[in-house]
């Protein structure tokens, strides 16, 4: 059984840095992934990048997120314009993960229709909850598209042997999840906004906007245990780390 990885960028964003290390002065550049894993089984998505709507500075949402980030986001990076340059149908994709339900992590859901919606029960609820979608930054344009779900509670087997796996991180919002996945090269963990920089596992520093701070501590003392176990761990927004980074049609090896 072979598993391969892609990597995507599907737009940059830059904002304060005490946003990902909090008491910190400055401003930091940062790509916006999303992962395409093609399993024997079916193909996979983690994260679908920023929507499109973000292409256009004078819309109304771009107006809005403009307060907080500067965004470069053009015409063909989004989700569906990489994928189609690897030669794959998002129509065929089986399965959209999201780590979590923020604007450049499942703004692009609404171009992979066919797909199951494979997210942590607790983060969908958060996501219909008036107080906690103020509190934690959740528009339903973003996410909610009728696709059809798949609200996993903790962890969950994607294919059913162990190749792929979800892995709950909670704290960054109240139901986070990294993604475990198994190359013919050893264990990788995709993990999202639950470990921002590689700063933020060796020196556990702690963002400035996070939902629970004691459970985003607890989730990078997992990825670490992760890590000692051989996990190469793919940081969720590291300009440094995604420089080394291949970028698809290239496979992650």
């Amino acid at each position: 059984m072979t598993v391969r990885l892609f990597a995507m960028t599907c737009g940059w964003l830059t904002m304060p840095m005490r946003n990902f290390l909090d008491g910190e002065e400055g401003e930091i550049r940062i790509p916006v992934p999303a992962y395409l894993i093609d399993h024997p089984k079916g193909q996979a998505l983690f994260d679908s990048g920023l929507h499109t709507n973000m292409q256009n500075p004078t819309e109304k949402r771009a107006l809005g997120l403009a307060k907080y980030f500067k965004p470069e986001f053009k015409a063909g990076e989004e989700l569906g314009a990489r994928l189609e340059r690897c030669d794959v149908d998002v129509s065929k994709v089986r399965y959209l993960i999201n780590s979590h339900l923020h604007f450049d992590h499942a703004g692009g859901n609404f171009q992979v229709k066919n797909a199951q919606l494979v997210v942590q029960q607790r983060e969908w609820a958060a996501a219909h909850d008036a107080d906690l979608m103020q509190s934690n930054g959740f528009a339903l344009e973003d996410y909610d598209h009728g696709h059809d779900m798949n609200l996993v509670d903790g962890e969950h087997d994607l294919f059913g042997d162990g190749s792929v796996v979800c892995i709950p991180t909670y704290g960054h919002t109240p139901g986070h999840q990294s993604l475990k996945v198994r190359l013919g090269s050893g264990d990788v963990l995709l993990a999202g906004d639950a470990c921002y920089l590689r700063q933020t596992l060796e020196n556990l520093h702690l963002p400035k906007v996070l939902h629970d701070a004691d459970q985003m501590l607890e989730s990078l003392h997992r990825i670490r245990a992760l890590q000692t176990a051989g996990a190469r761990i793919f940081y969720g927004h590291d300009p440094e780390f995604w420089e080394t980074m291949p970028q698809a049609p290239a496979e992650v090896i």
